[in-house]
């Protein structure tokens, strides 16, 4: 997924990210399929991208484009009966840093206070996937309580690190944070929404993000969270699968039934495959887990 630099490495290369994705669906009935798998705007400047969806390999114009507040996209398809197949690729320059005009981080801080306010107080709150509520007795006992420093954070990223299994194919769409806790195994998904359910428990928000990955392997769409600390959001994974600072943004959310890359809305329709990569332009930097990062 990237390999070291060699002398004179062009700079344009290190800040390069190329990401792709297809998708394969059996419509049975028509169907309204969405789709989050472009990158957001955040994350940086494109130099080019694609996004081609067709029935039978025949283009479809049945397509509709959301985007967020945060420059995330949904692809909202009235697909018909057949094979349904939805190819995207983009080249990002991810030159603009996080804080600087144009970033999520720098979207986030310069947001009016009232609406920043709010966001916190959703992302502390119990969802779907992260039941923050119903660990408060286990964090506040492992981690203490009121914790609003990056420290506290690191050491929750640490202990599930240390001590929760990364087991792919342990967890389905129904397990919670709670389920992983008590298993002790799950994906990366599941590591993010321990993440998330055990800051908020001890009072920091925290929110998913759903990303592309570079380094990643096996390859395919990666999860990680963010904590809001110090008035500003920084990027968790405890996996550790791949680093931070190569990820590109896809959706942010409570959890992961905010940014699901696929979704049948009515209709039948079956995802038979997925396809993912992700590369930087030279290779791939060093992650050091004791520094802040912040997610584009």
């Amino acid at each position: 997924m990237g390999t070291p630099a060699a002398a004179g490495t062009d700079a344009a290369s290190e800040t390069k990210r190329v990401v792709t994705c297809d998708l394969s669906f059996e419509v049975a009935e028509p169907a309204e399929v969405v789709v989050q798998i472009v990158a957001a705007t955040s994350a940086g400047r494109v130099v080019a991208d694609r996004l081609a969806v067709g029935i039978d390999g025949s283009p479809s114009s049945s397509v509709s484009e959301l985007r967020s507040g945060h420059g995330e996209t949904m692809q909202v398809i009235q697909a018909e009966r057949g094979q349904l197949t939805v190819s995207y690729r983009a080249e990002i320059d991810v030159a603009v840093q996080p804080g600087s005009p144009g970033s999520t981080a720098a979207a986030d801080r310069d947001r009016d206070d009232q609406s920043a306010a709010y966001e916190r107080q959703i992302y502390l709150r119990p969802s779907r996937y992260c039941p923050s509520d119903h660990l408060v007795g286990f964090a506040v006992a492992e981690f203490g309580a009121g914790l609003h420093s990056g420290s506290g954070v690191t050491a929750i990223t640490s202990w599930i690190r240390e001590r929760v299994g990364y087991v792919p194919g342990s967890s389905d769409v129904h397990d919670s944070a709670e389920d992983t806790l008590l298993t002790g195994m799950g994906t990366c998904r599941d590591f993010a929404h321990l993440g998330i359910a055990l800051c908020r428990a001890t009072g920091i928000p925290a929110r998913f993000a759903a990303v592309y990955a570079p380094g990643l392997s096996p390859m395919e769409f990666h999860a990680v969270f963010e904590a809001f600390v110090g008035g500003r959001w920084y990027v968790y994974d405890a996996t550790g699968l791949a680093p931070r600072q190569s990820l590109v943004r896809i959706a942010t959310g409570r959890d992961a039934a905010d940014t699901a890359f696929s979704a049948v809305n009515s209709g039948v329709a079956t995802l038979e495959d997925v396809v993912v990569t992700a590369t930087v332009g030279a290779h791939l930097p060093i992650d050091d887990h004791s520094q802040d990062v912040e997610l584009s």
